[in-house]
């Protein structure tokens, strides 16, 4: 009985896929000189509609890194997706001084998108999307902006219970 529970969370592990967008060597002044540590950024999804993004600090790259992956697990967001694997409507999101504008795209499209709003679209499994980053060029910023983006969409579905109507309703 206790072999399969740890086969089974075993499972659960592999099905996330977790990539590292960028590592920062920061460092802090201390009485007794520069303290070095690094800074990593890392995306955690499950290609079916999960993503995150974590940040993680430690004396070594390994363990920053980690305590990234454990980050992007707590702030995980669940994204809607169409048919076509692509998202219900355009939308916008905001991130620090980063703008993401995102736009669905028809199948067999692909993900055009840029740096870190890449990352975080593939490992939320949007195959067809259409991405701008605007304003900053800083990862860290532009993958909040992208997963406040993808935060903000609303299935038809949602819509129409919200506003108390059928779906057949909303497109008449």
């Amino acid at each position: 009985m206790a072999r399969r529970k740890s086969s089974r969370s075993r499972e659960k592990e592999t099905n996330w896929q977790e990539r590292v967008i960028q590592i920062r060597r920061v460092s802090k002044v201390v009485k007794g000189g520069k303290k070095l540590s690094f800074r990593a950024i890392v995306v955690v999804g499950n290609e079916r509609g999960q993503v995150g993004v974590g940040v993680g600090k430690a004396s070594d790259v390994i363990g920053a890194v980690k305590k990234g992956v454990a980050d992007g697990k707590k702030h995980l967001i669940d994204v809607p997706l169409t048919k076509a694997n692509s998202i219900p409507h355009p939308t916008n999101g905001l991130g620090g001084a980063a703008k993401v504008m995102m736009r669905p795209a028809a199948p067999g499209t692909g993900v055009i998108a840029g740096g870190a709003v890449r990352t975080v679209l593939e490992l939320a499994g949007v195959r067809n999307v259409l991405a701008k980053q605007l304003g900053s060029d800083n990862p860290l910023n532009n993958a909040r902006a992208a997963v406040d983006a993808l935060d903000s969409l609303r299935t038809f579905a949602e819509v129409a219970e919200e506003r108390g109507i059928t779906v057949e309703k909303l497109y008449a």
